[in-house]
């Protein structure tokens, strides 16, 4: 008689069956460039950013949809968010390739962000220099 005999087949690793889903999806999906980057939240001023997200999902999805926002919205709570974690997250609501294009819209507009003394995106800086150049000329 053998001491481990009934120990036979395979562990919950090998089993496919046991997988880890986000492990396969992580390979298999295309994610954008800027995601490499780690962004710092609390250098960012995520209430600026906030209508950004509002309207560009409600573009992507074509209707305006809260609990989307507010997904994104809760997802960019942690300190350090996973970039890639949330496109697959996201995936179910948009489709694949809107899920990539707003995120790498989002994480441009957030290193960007990180980047700037006041925790605002310079894309929108820019934009609000323009309109108060175009009151004054009003």
């Amino acid at each position: 008689m053998s001491d481990a005999g009934f120990f036979k087949g395979t562990t919950a690793e090998q089993d496919t069956r046991f997988a880890d889903k986000k492990k396969k999806l992580m390979k298999s999906m295309k994610f954008g460039d800027s995601l490499e980057n780690k962004v710092d939240m609390t250098k960012v001023n995520v209430d600026t950013l906030k209508p950004w997200i509002a309207q560009r999902i409600t573009e992507l999805l074509g209707i305006e949809d809260d609990v989307v926002v507010e997904f994104v919205y809760n997802q960019l709570e942690e300190r350090f968010p996973d970039p890639k974690d949330m496109q697959i997250n996201l995936t179910g609501f948009l489709n694949p390739k809107n899920a990539r294009i707003f995120l790498q819209e989002l994480w441009e507009l957030l290193v960007s962000a990180q980047e700037n003394i006041a925790g605002i995106p310079s894309k929108f800086l820019e934009q609000k220099k323009e309109e108060i150049k175009k009151r004054q000329v009003n």
